[in-house]
């Protein structure tokens, strides 16, 4: 897909925003709203041992667990449990997340709530929320690079901010055409800004999503990713972070 067009998704949106609309009602209508995730949002993952891996998983919905019935099945434990089998060190984990939040409602009301705790890996979740509200690249990336500076004081010598990339929801089987293809194209041109994000920043890495295009991958709302789907994003994270594969488990 060629950089002019995916630049080019704001104004083409604009262009077709009746059809948009229309279409969003009826998705509105017929989607099921599944509930954050229950359990403790905090937990450890590895056998006892000394000097424990600490992991934060920081955003929006998908952080949340937004899916599955409980943290167990959500991203953040899994992830945890890849390092800790990578690491064969003790990982805890912790989820701060909310439905619906932007990378900016992220920065102004998530991060003054964190622990006051240090962490040697803390993966932001978001970019779904911006691509629906056609934020600005510009706009986005600057948000993101606003949350970077707040979150580097809590992060450990030779630790990494992760910015996982915007999904390619080109992949989600809830939207139909050619909303499916507009959200797709904006979301490719926020995860290029998110990865300048990155860039800029040493201790920050970008890790661009991977495909979800299975049925068993996604949640029955066909938006959200199915304990399945965490698993695998989760393994997928774990292999960007250590350089090596991780099988998921289960």
């Amino acid at each position: 897909m060629g950089q002019i067009a995916v630049r080019a998704s704001r104004p083409l949106a604009f262009a077709v925003a009746p059809i948009l609309l229309a279409q969003g009602v009826r998705v509105r209508r017929r989607t099921p709203v599944l509930p954050e995730a229950a359990g403790e949002r905090h937990g450890v993952e590895g056998g006892p041992g000394p000097d424990p891996l600490a992991v934060l998983v920081l955003g929006e919905s998908t952080a949340a667990g937004v899916g599955v019935p409980n943290q167990a099945d959500g991203l953040a434990p899994a992830l945890a449990a890849g390092l800790a089998r990578h690491s064969g060190r003790p990982v805890t984990w912790r989820v701060t997340a909310n439905t619906g939040f932007s990378a900016r409602k992220t920065l102004a009301r998530l991060v003054p709530q964190l622990p006051d705790e240090t962490y040697d890996a803390m993966v932001v979740v978001l970019g779904v929320n911006d691509v629906l509200e056609m934020r600005s690249g510009r706009a986005w990336q600057a948000d993101i690079g606003a949350l970077i500076t707040a979150l580097r004081p809590r992060l450990r010598a030779g630790g990494r901010i992760v910015l996982a990339g915007v999904p390619d929801v080109a992949g989600f089987p809830t939207l139909p055409q050619p909303t499916r293809a507009l959200l797709a194209l904006h979301a490719r041109h926020l995860d290029r800004r998110l990865a300048r994000a990155a860039a800029s920043t040493p201790s920050a890495l970008h890790v661009p999503s991977p495909r979800i295009d299975e049925t068993g991958l996604y949640a029955e709302d066909g938006f959200h990713p199915s304990a399945a789907g965490y698993r695998m994003w989760a393994a997928h994270l774990v292999e960007a972070l250590t350089g090596g594969p991780v099988r998921p488990t289960g």
